[in-house]
């Protein structure tokens, strides 16, 4: 069975705390891709302007799965403070230590995660 004291806790506090920096300087060097799109035809063209719409929306998009995995992060590392790291919020079942290797922000086992996909 896996649990924390198989879990280099320090190790994955580390990639969880880089990982949570770069989507951070991520967010701050692509402030300016969500910025209203001006509506001056004269200045820009129609075609062109959609193009700076879809843009701005796909910004938009890429700002939200951002924010979400900041919050995965941040639920992760909550776990890690109150000991609860390394096992299934659902069932309290032990995590894979492969499953956790890959994704340590993941709250489910494998066994849980397929049972929410159905």
């Amino acid at each position: 069975m896996t649990n924390n004291r198989t879990i280099d806790l320090k190790d994955v506090r580390a990639r969880l705390d880089a990982r949570r920096q770069e989507l951070n300087e991520l967010t701050a060097s692509h402030h300016d891709d969500a910025r209203p799109v001006q509506l001056d035809q004269t200045r820009v063209g129609r075609l062109s302007r959609m193009d700076a719409l879809q843009a701005q929306e796909m910004a938009a998009a890429t700002e939200r799965r951002r924010q979400l995995e900041l919050e995965r992060i941040d639920a992760a590392l909550e776990r890690i403070v109150s000991g609860e790291f390394g096992f299934c919020a659902r069932c309290g079942d032990d995590i894979g230590l492969e499953r956790l290797s890959f994704d340590p922000t993941t709250p489910l086992c494998i066994t849980c995660a397929r049972e929410g996909e159905r």
